[in-house]
Parts: structure tokens; C-alpha cells; sequence
């Protein structure tokens, strides 16, 4: 089959590899219909090469039709489709029944401390091949993968993979009061959504952060108060004007690792890219790698006594954060993966809802052939042609 397989620093080609096959009797097989493109894709593409292993598959978006399952299978049937949440879990583990799932105890990488194993996404997480591809073994198969319906397009499910829930999550974790306000740091597809899910939970304002023109034009569309940082400097000042100086209750970062504005976390990231593997690993793990600039950002613009959301990916250490200003302005922290299989009961009638309430239908800036993922990959992490989702079409 063919399959984005990582080669190094920018460097990701679509190469021909051997087809999957069920491995254990809670194995599903899927050929995948539609893939998406994610912002902490571009982290492996950038900065976590120590992570991987030369032609590691990627991709953690994935939906498709079963072709198979294992003997333990007996919820999915051959011809069934379903989409793939990011995180892999058993659903029977204590972490699973809490509605953790992204740290399932039976999926966990406990060799690296860390939680439920990822599709495509580093040894860290368990280094299991990834969804852009035209096959993939779905692990715990009996749980994991969703049925969807027969007839509507893939671009109204593909993102219950990890866009929704994960934007869903974060406004959950922001606590926005009822008639509340919100601002998003970053406005890619997930900050896209956070805004959409943010309204539609009855936010009064909901205001959207940005660099990229585009993107602040699409979150402007459905409803955002929109600010580009790069004109207006001092957004906490900027939102004291718009909440009678009192700051927003609620901010969500949906930015994490690849914020701009840090110049010295940008070039750490680029120098951990010129030592060895082990080395590189090591720094990027503990040596403050992170770009805090919007998290210190969003600390400065929420109200005392207010919700900070975490949703954007952090990879390292990271700097000291400012933990008298946390405390003296009361302010509660949450963050983490999304637990995909947790909200699914929230997000599913609304993605299925034919009035499109959340606006999926539309995210998708730009659908590519899989043989397209190298520029699909440049095009994405250079911000160009208006890209704020890419969604890859296997052609098998």
C-alpha cells in the first residue's frame, strides 16, 4: 500500500509499504477513505524527529470502511464505516471507564511515562503505524472506531477523529460561564472549532486570535470578534476594553509548541535540530523547548478567578511559568489529549445534524490526493494558499 512515511526533518514522502494485517484477535483492518493533515503533525515534521524512526508512518485523522476484524471484533463487520479516534484505548481499564481515554491503562507507554498510545505519532506514544495511508490496523478495535452512517460526505465525520472532540474538550475544560467570555489563541482547525463550539454552547463573545489573515477571516465568519496580533500588540489590554476591564473568564490555547513571537524557543527548537538523535531527544524533553508566549499571553488576559484551557500540544519542560500571577489571580488550569470516546455522545448528533451547526462541512480548505502529502505537508506548515485544513483522499 502507500503510506506518508516520515525521512526526516521536512522531509515526509509517500512510500510503498507492506500492507497491514490483523495482528491480535482486537484488530480491525480499515482502507481509509479520508485523512487529515494535523497541527501537531507538524510538530514530527519540525521539531520531534528524535522521536521517530526513519519511515515511521504518520497521521492520526483517519476514517474508512472495515475490511476486516479480528475473532474479539464483534461490534464492527466488513463494510461498516466508521471514523478512528487519535488515541488508542480499551475502554474497560479504570482510566477508560473514568472517561480518561487518553490514558488507558491497557494502550499506555508506560516505557516513556506516558499515557494511551497514539496512531502516528512517535515512540513516545507507542510508535504505531499512522492513518495516512491507504490501510490501517486499528488496535483495540472492539472499542476504539465509531460507526457512522452510509451517504454523507467524509468531511461531515473525519474530524470526530480528533478535531471536535478535542475542541469540545477544551471548551468543557474553559468553564465559560453562561453568556460568558472567551478568547482562542490560534485560530487553525482546532481554534476554528473552539470558537464555532463555544457559541453554539452560548458564549456571549467569543473572541479569536490570530497572524493569518484567513483564518481570521473564516473564525470572523461564524461569529468571532477577530484580532491580529501582529496589529494589535497587547491583546490582554485589547480585551480589558471589551470586558469592562475586567479580562475574558475564560481562555483556551489552542496554539502550544509552534506559537510565534518566542525568538529564543524558536531557535533552541531549530539548534536541538543539529545534535545527535539521543541527544536531541534528551534537550527536547527536558531543556525548556516550549514557546510559552501565548501561554503567558492567555495568564495576562483572563479575569481573576477565571478558566485557562490547554488543547495546544506542549512537547518539552518549558520555561518557569508564572506561578505567583497564577496564584494570586486564582486562576484554574486544565489541560491534556482529548478523550475522543468520552464526548462522542455530545459531538455525534451534532456533526450528523444535516443543518451542520458546527460548520464541518466547510473546514476543509483544501482536499489532496494522498501521492500529494509532501506539499500538502509544506503547504500547511508555510500558512500558504489559505490552508487551515488539508484532508488527504487515498486513491485505492
Amino acid at each position: 500500500m502507500k503510506a506518508v512515511a516520515w525521512h526526516g526533518k521536512r522531509d515526509v514522502r509517500v512510500d510503498t509499504v507492506p500492507d497491514p494485517r490483523i495482528e491480535e484477535p482486537t484488530d480491525a483492518i480499515v482502507r481509509i477513505t479520508s485523512t487529515g493533515i494535523c497541527g501537531s503533525d507538524l510538530h514530527l515534521y519540525e521539531v520531534l524527529g528524535p522521536f521517530l524512526g526513519e519511515g515511521d508512518i504518520l497521521g492520526h485523522e483517519p476514517m474508512g470502511v472495515v475490511e476486516e476484524v479480528g475473532s474479539e471484533v464483534r461490534n464492527l463487520a466488513r463494510g461498516d464505516r466508521v471514523v478512528v479516534p487519535f488515541n488508542i484505548s480499551c475502554g474497560h481499564c479504570v482510566m477508560c471507564t473514568s472517561g480518561l481515554q487518553s490514558q488507558c491503562e491497557t494502550t499506555q507507554v508506560t516505557e516513556y511515562g506516558k499515557g494511551a498510545a497514539l496512531f502516528g505519532y512517535t515512540k513516545l506514544y507507542g510508535q504505531v503505524p499512522g492513518g495516512q495511508a491507504e490501510y490501517l490496523r486499528v488496535p483495540q478495535a472492539q472499542y476504539g472506531p465509531v460507526k457512522v452512517p452510509d451517504g454523507p460526505p467524509d468531511d461531515r465525520y473525519v474530524y470526530l477523529s480528533d478535531v471536535v472532540p478535542t475542541a469540545w474538550q477544551a471548551v468543557e475544560y474553559a468553564a465559560i460561564p453562561p453568556g460568558g467570555s472567551v478568547v482562542v489563541f490560534g485560530l487553525g482547525p482546532i481554534g476554528q472549532m473552539c470558537c464555532r463550539i463555544a457559541r453554539h454552547r452560548g458564549a456571549e463573545l467569543v473572541i479569536g486570535v490570530d497572524l493569518v489573515p484567513e483564518r481570521l477571516e473564516v473564525a470572523a465568519r461564524h461569529g468571532a470578534t477577530t484580532f491580529n496580533i501582529r496589529h494589535h500588540k497587547d491583546i490582554p489590554g485589547v480585551v480589558g476594553d471589551l470586558t469592562s476591564g475586567r479580562g475574558a473568564d475564560s481562555v483556551i490555547d489552542a496554539v502550544g509548541m509552534e506559537a510565534h513571537g518566542a525568538p529564543v524557543g524558536k531557535l533552541a527548537q531549530q539548534m536541538s535540530g543539529l545534535l545527535p538523535k539521543p541527544v536531541a531527544a534528551k534537550v527536547i524533553e527536558t531543556a525548556g523547548m516550549d514557546r510559552l508566549s501565548v501561554l503567558h499571553a492567555a495568564i495576562r488576559t483572563v479575569r481573576r478567578g477565571g478558566t485557562i484551557s490547554l488543547s495546544g500540544v506542549y512537547g518539552g519542560m518549558a520555561d518557569p511559568l508564572p506561578m505567583f500571577e497564577l496564584f494570586d489571580k486564582q486562576i484554574q488550569l486544565r489541560m491534556g489529549q482529548a478523550n475522543v470516546r468520552h464526548w462522542m455522545d455530545d459531538v455525534l448528533p451534532l456533526v450528523s445534524d444535516e443543518a451542520d451547526p458546527l460548520g464541518v462541512e466547510g473546514l476543509a480548505t483544501h482536499h489532496l490526493p494522498l501521492d500529494q502529502a509532501p506539499e500538502a505537508y509544506r503547504m500547511f506548515q508555510e500558512k500558504r494558499d489559505g490552508a487551515i485544513k488539508v484532508l488527504l483522499r487515498p486513491s485505492r
